[in-house]
């Protein structure tokens, strides 16, 4: 069967959210990435925009999760991610850019949803495919603690990509998506799954699928928002990734506290906002 990026990088896409101490809560967006160990051991990881965590002062946040059940209805099954040890953070961060990753024992539903990574855009994916400005992306978040329904789905976006150069993301680590971002959206996977594309002068079409990056920030200048995402590139994920086996002793992996209370989705929340001088969402 046809490998579809669009559903499966929306099985794969979570919500991740922590209640602060004034009755709000933040709220960001991750997605699961499967990485195997150097020595062959599966590993599910938690891809997000490193403010996400950051903005969480607790211990403990919420990953939500859904269940199938037998009937083939979807309900929304959170459960307690432990995000600190003390004051130690339980992921890692790329030293330059806005990317987290942390390793977690999801449920066995989610490991068979976590995206292989060999789908994050390498340095020359943008020129493989000869992408540039006026090309559309999907991204999937949950806009001010918004889902899809009450199962806890993301909500899938599109937009067209505004900036240029693309590449190499050495020298241009993001690039600038025309629609608009909220609080929540931050983290979300950004992506093209187009299934024929031809290039400019090729005979021959082929399939365009692959994570561009993720969704890092909304641009605001003197307190208006312009309607633009900031795209942090793939490139920057697979780094930090490559930065979680260099971590000394074990990896680390998500401990299970006490269920969650339950809560709904898909209401609107009042959601935490802080903002840097581009408008920083999470």
């Amino acid at each position: 069967m046809a490998w579809d990026l669009s559903v499966d990088l929306i099985k794969a896409t979570v919500q991740i959210e922590q209640p602060l101490s004034d009755g709000t809560r933040t709220v960001g967006t991750g997605f699961l990435i499967s990485d195997p160990t150097p020595d062959g051991k599966p590993r599910t990881i938690l891809v997000t925009a490193a403010h996400v965590f950051d903005k969480m002062p607790a211990m403990s946040a919420k990953i939500g999760y859904r269940i199938e059940g037998g009937d083939g209805v979807w309900r929304f099954d959170p459960e307690t991610l432990k995000i600190r040890d003390g004051d130690h953070p339980l992921w890692v961060k790329h030293p330059t850019r806005d990317v987290a990753v942390m390793v977690v024992e999801a449920p066995p539903e989610f490991v068979k949803a976590a995206i292989p990574m060999k789908y994050l855009a390498q340095d020359d994916t943008f020129n493989q495919y000869a992408l540039g400005p006026g090309d559309e992306m999907m991204a999937l978040g949950f806009p001010r603690g918004l889902s899809a329904n009450p199962a806890g789905f993301p909500i899938l976006r599109s937009g067209r990509v505004a900036s240029y150069p693309l590449a190499p993301a050495t020298n241009f680590p993001t690039f600038l998506m025309d629609f608009s971002v909220f609080p929540g959206n931050s983290g979300g996977p950004v992506f093209m799954a187009e299934g024929a594309r031809r290039r400019p002068g090729a005979s021959e079409s082929q399939e365009v699928q692959f994570v561009a990056g993720l969704l890092t920030q909304q641009v605001e200048l003197s307190g208006e928002r312009l309607e633009i995402g900031i795209v942090t590139h793939a490139k920057f994920i697979r780094e930090t990734l490559a930065l979680l086996d260099k971590v000394p002793g074990s990896p680390v992996t998500q401990a299970r506290l006490s269920k969650p209370e339950p809560s709904i989705p898909g209401a609107v929340a009042a959601v935490a906002i802080s903002a840097n001088a581009m408008g920083a969402s999470h």
